[in-house]
C-alpha cells in the first residue's frame, strides 16, 4: 500500500492502556518472592520496584508512545490496589485504618495470615489474570491515600514525562465486587463517588491533562437500568474535576448501550476494534461519534501475540477518522499489555517465519508507534514496516501447518462417539463395585510442591547435563516419597505428583503437534504466579503418550488408586496463545481428539481414573449473554470428545477452580465427569448455596481450604465446611479435597494441610455413622 492509498490523519496520537508489571526476566516475581520469604526488607522492595517502574515507563516514552499510562503497576493486583485506597479491609484482619495501609495487611488480604483468610481471588472477566475480590459487606468506604496523584508525581519528577493516571472506575469495581445485595449497587456506586471524586480533584490541581478510567463491565451484558447509576456517576465526577479531561476506556468487547455511552460528560471514549466481533465499528459507522470527542480506538490486540497487519489496520482507522477528526484519534492497544508477554528480544529459539508473525508488549507499542508516524506524520520508514507488517501475516497464514478446516473437522467428528457408553446411575454401581471407597473419599487434586530440587533437576536435563536415566530415576524418587506420604496420611486416592511437569498446559502442548514455546514468554496469572503460555500456531495431533509412563509407575507403588492427570481441551486453549485464523472451537476439537488418545492410552496402561482437568472453562464464557450458550455447547462437546471411548468402569474426573460457576451447573453436569472438584474455601463456601436451588446429581468435591495460601486451616474449620456442603449435596456422592493443586505450598505445608483434611473426613464420616 503506498503512501497515496494510506489515510492521511495530521494530529494522529499514540498510547497505551498498560504495560506488563513483571519485567523482562521476571524481575517483579523475583522481588516479591525474596520479601515474602524475608531475604529482602521492605525499602529494599520498594526501591526494587520503583526501579522497575521507571524502566517500564522510559521504555514506553523511548518507543514513541505520545500517552504513557502511570498507576497501572502494582505490587499485586489493580482492584486489591483500589480497595485499599478506599479502606476497603475486611474485618478479620482487624486493622484499625489509619492513613494508607501496610504492605503487611495488603499482601495479607490478597495471601492470607495468620488467623484470617485471604480474600476471594476470581478471574478478570474472561482472561486468565486473577484478582483480589474487593468484600464491601459492612464496609464503610475510607480515603487513604491518593494512588494515581503519586505514581504522576514520580513520572513527573523522575522522567520528565506527562503521564496518563489509570483507575479503575466505580461502576466497575463495585460491580466486581462482593457482599451487598444487587438491588443496592447504585447506592454503593454513590458511596464511592465522593471518595473518587477527590482523586480527581487533586490530579485536575495537580496539573493533570488526562485520566483513563477504566470500566470494563460496559461490555457485558449488564442491566439496563444501571446505566442511570452510570449517568449519575460521571456526571458527579465531571462537576468534581471539571478542568480534568477523563479517557472512559473499555475493552474485551463491543458496547450495547453505544448510543447511550458515547454521550456520558466524559472527554473521551475508548473502544475495543479488536475483540468486539465487528459491532463497535459498526455502532460508529452507523450513530457516529460525538464532535469533540476524541476516540481512543483500541486496534492493536492487547490479548493474543499475533503481529497485526498493520495495512488493515491503517484502513480501519481511516474508516474511524471519517467519523471525527484525526486530531481526535488515539490509537493504542485494545486493552492493557498486562495480559501479553514483554518482548521477544529472549525468543532465538523459535522458527523465524514463527517470530516473524508474532508481536509482544514491545513489538505492539512499535507497531502503534509506526502506525501513528505513517498516517500521521507520512514518515517513509514507518510506511516500510507497514508494508513488512502485511508480508508477514500473509506468509505465516499461507504455512503448511495450517490447513485443516471446520468441514474437517465436521467430518472427522460424524465418525467418532462424543458420550459415555453407560449413563452417570449405571458407571457409578460399577465404579463402587470396582473401587471400593469409604464415605467422603479423600484425594487431592493433582500436583504437589515443585522444590528447588525439582527445578534444578528438570534444569539439568534440559541442558543435557543428565541424561534421560538420571532425569526419569529422580522423578521416580519423588513419586514414591509422595506416594508413601499419601499412604501415611491416609488419602483414599493417590496422585503421582505432577513432578515431570513445569506447567499444567506448556507440558502437554510440548508433546503434541501444532504448538510452539518460548524462553520468555511469561505473563502475570495471579499475585508473582507466572505462566508461559504456550502458541497454537497449527493443527494439533496427538504424537505419543505423555503421561502413562508416570502414572503406571505410581500405580505400581500402591494398591490405592491413582488418578492419570490430564489438562482438558478447553483449559489448553483458554490457557495458550490460541490461533487467530479459525475458531476457536475448532481449534478445542482438534485438542480433544488429541487428549482422546492419551486417555485411551493410560486406561490401556490398567489406570481406572483419570482426570481431565478444565479449571479454565469458565473464564472463556463469552461476556455477553447471547453469545455464553454457543461456547458451553462446544466447551462441553470438547470435554465430552475426549473422554467418551473409556470403559464404564473407568471414572472420570475433572476439576475446576477460581471462577463464579452459579450460572453454569448445567452445563457442569453435561459434561457427564463422573467427579468434580471445584474451588469453595477461597470464596468462603459460597458456591454450595448454588446447590440449594440446583440439582447436582454427580460426585462432587468441594474444596475444604485453600491452597494458595501458606495458612494451615484447623480441622474444625475444614469439618464446617464439609458439613455445610453436606446439608445440600448427597453424602454418598461427596468427595473432600482441597481446592486446587500443591505445587505452590511447601512440603511441610502441604503434609501439615493434607492431614488436617483427613481427620476432617474422618470426622464427617463418623457423624454419618452416628446420624444413620
Amino acid at each position: 500500500m503506498s503512501f497515496t492509498e494510506l489515510p492521511e490523519l495530521p494530529g494522529l496520537i499514540s498510547s497505551n492502556l498498560g504495560y506488563p508489571r513483571i519485567g523482562g526476566n521476571r524481575e517483579w516475581k523475583k522481588a516479591l518472592e525474596r520479601f515474602w520469604k524475608g531475604s529482602m526488607d521492605e525499602s529494599e522492595l520498594h526501591i526494587e520496584m520503583k526501579r522497575l517502574r521507571l524502566e517500564h515507563l522510559s521504555k514506553q516514552r523511548d518507543k514513541g508512545i505520545d500517552r504513557i499510562p502511570v498507576g497501572d503497576f502494582s505490587y499485586y493486583d489493580h482492584m486489591l490496589d483500589t480497595s485499599v485506597m478506599f479502606g476497603l479491609v475486611p474485618e478479620r484482619f482487624n486493622y484499625r485504618l489509619e492513613g494508607p495501609v501496610p504492605l503487611s495487611v495488603y499482601f495479607g488480604i490478597a495471601r492470607g495470615q495468620k488467623g484470617a483468610t485471604a480474600s476471594e481471588m476470581t478471574k478478570w472477566l474472561n482472561t486468565n489474570y486473577h484478582y483480589i475480590v474487593p468484600e464491601l459487606a459492612n464496609a464503610t468506604p475510607v480515603f487513604t491515600e491518593n494512588k494515581p496523584l503519586q505514581a504522576y508525581r514520580e513520572a513527573k519528577q523522575e522522567l520528565g514525562i506527562e503521564g496518563k493516571p489509570v483507575m479503575i472506575g466505580p461502576y466497575s469495581f463495585v460491580a466486581l465486587s462482593k457482599g451487598y445485595d444487587r438491588k443496592d449497587l447504585a447506592a454503593i456506586v454513590r458511596s464511592f463517588l465522593p471518595l473518587y471524586a477527590r482523586v480527581l480533584s487533586e490530579l485536575a490541581a495537580e496539573g493533570v491533562q488526562w485520566v483513563q478510567v477504566d470500566e470494563p463491565v460496559l461490555t457485558t451484558s449488564f442491566p439496563a437500568e444501571d446505566l442511570d447509576i452510570i449517568q449519575e456517576a460521571y456526571e458527579a465526577l465531571a462537576e468534581a474535576a471539571p478542568s480534568l479531561n477523563i479517557v472512559l476506556q473499555t475493552y474485551f468487547g463491543s458496547l450495547d448501550h453505544y448510543e447511550h455511552l458515547s454521550t456520558l460528560p466524559v472527554q473521551g471514549l475508548g473502544m475495543d476494534f479488536v475483540h468486539d466481533d465487528g459491532e463497535n465499528l459498526q455502532h460508529v459507522l452507523r450513530h457516529g461519534f460525538p464532535a469533540g470527542k476524541t476516540l481512543a480506538a483500541g486496534v492493536i490486540d492487547g490479548r493474543n501475540i499475533w503481529r497485526s497487519d498493520l495495512n488493515d489496520v491503517a484502513v480501519l482507522l481511516g474508516q474511524l477518522a471519517k467519523q471525527t477528526t484525526a486530531a481526535q484519534l488515539i490509537v493504542q492497544p485494545s486493552c492493557s499489555l498486562l495480559h501479553v508477554p514483554v518482548s521477544l528480544e529472549a525468543e532465538h529459539k523459535l522458527d523465524p517465519d514463527l517470530v516473524q508473525a508474532l508481536a509482544f508488549a514491545d513489538e505492539k507499542l512499535e507497531e502503534i508507534a509506526a502506525l501513528t508516524a505513517a498516517l500521521g506524520k507520512r514518515e517513509p520508514s514507518a510506511l516500510a514496516k507497514l508494508e513488512q507488517s502485511a508480508d508477514a501475516v500473509a506468509r505465516f497464514n499461507s504455512s503448511a501447518a495450517r490447513v485443516q478446516t471446520a468441514a474437517d473437522m465436521a467430518a472427522l467428528l460424524a465418525k467418532e462417539p462424543q458420550s459415555r457408553s453407560v449413563p452417570f446411575a449405571g458407571r457409578r454401581v460399577i465404579q463402587q463395585d470396582k473401587l471400593k471407597l469409604p464415605p467422603l473419599p479423600t484425594t487431592t487434586i493433582g500436583s504437589f510442591p515443585q522444590t528447588a530440587e525439582v527445578r534444578k533437576a528438570r534444569l539439568h536435563y534440559r541442558r543435557g547435563e543428565w541424561s534421560a536415566e538420571q532425569y526419569r530415576t529422580f522423578i521416580q524418587q519423588q513419586i514414591k516419597e509422595w506416594i508413601d506420604i499419601q499412604e501415611d496420611i491416609g488419602i483414599d486416592v493417590l496422585v503421582h505428583g505432577e513432578f515431570e511437569r513445569t506447567d499444567m498446559v506448556e507440558f502437554f502442548g510440548e508433546k503434541l503437534k501444532g504448538f510452539a514455546f518460548t524462553q520468555n514468554g511469561w505473563v502475570q496469572s495471579y499475585g508473582s504466579r507466572c505462566v508461559k503460555p504456550p502458541i497454537i500456531y497449527g493443527d494439533v495431533s496427538f504424537d505419543q503418550p505423555m503421561t502413562v509412563e508416570e502414572t503406571a509407575f505410581a500405580q505400581s507403588l500402591t494398591s490405592k488408586p491413582v488418578k492419570g492427570m490430564l489438562t482438558g481441551p478447553v483449559t489448553i486453549l483458554n490457557w495458550s496463545f490460541e490461533r487467530n485464523d479459525i475458531p476457536r472451537s475448532q481449534v478445542a476439537l482438534q485438542l480433544a481428539l488429541a487428549l482422546r488418545a492419551e486417555v485411551e492410552a493410560l486406561e490401556q496402561a490398567g489406570i481406572g481414573m483419570i482426570q481431565v482437568d478444565e479449571p479454565a472453562i469458565r473464564e472463556g464464557l463469552p461476556l455477553k449473554k447471547e453469545q455464553q450458550q454457543a461456547y458451553l455447547e462446544w466447551a462441553v462437546q470438547a470435554f465430552l470428545v475426549t473422554t467418551a471411548t473409556v470403559e464404564p468402569a473407568t471414572q472420570i474426573h475433572t476439576h475446576m477452580c477460581y471462577s463464579e460457576f452459579q450460572d453454569m451447573i448445567q452445563s457442569i453436569s453435561d459434561m457427564d465427569a463422573d467427579v468434580i472438584s471445584i474451588e469453595t474455601s477461597r470464596s468462603h463456601g459460597e458456591l454450595i448455596v448454588s446447590f440449594e436451588d440446583q440439582v447436582y446429581d454427580k460426585g462432587i468435591g468441594l474444596g475444604v481450604y485453600d491452597i494458595h495460601s501458606p495458612r494451615i486451616p484447623d480441622v474444625s474449620e475444614m469439618l464446617s465446611m464439609i458439613q455445610r456442603a453436606l446439608r445440600v449435596l448427597p453424602s454418598d456422592l461427596f468427595w473432600v479435597n482441597p481446592d486446587c493443586g500443591l505445587k505452590t505450598r511447601t512440603k511441610d505445608e502441604s503434609v501439615a494441610a493434607l492431614r488436617q483434611m483427613v481427620l476432617a473426613a474422618q470426622a464427617a464420616r463418623d457423624s454419618l455413622t452416628v446420624s444413620s
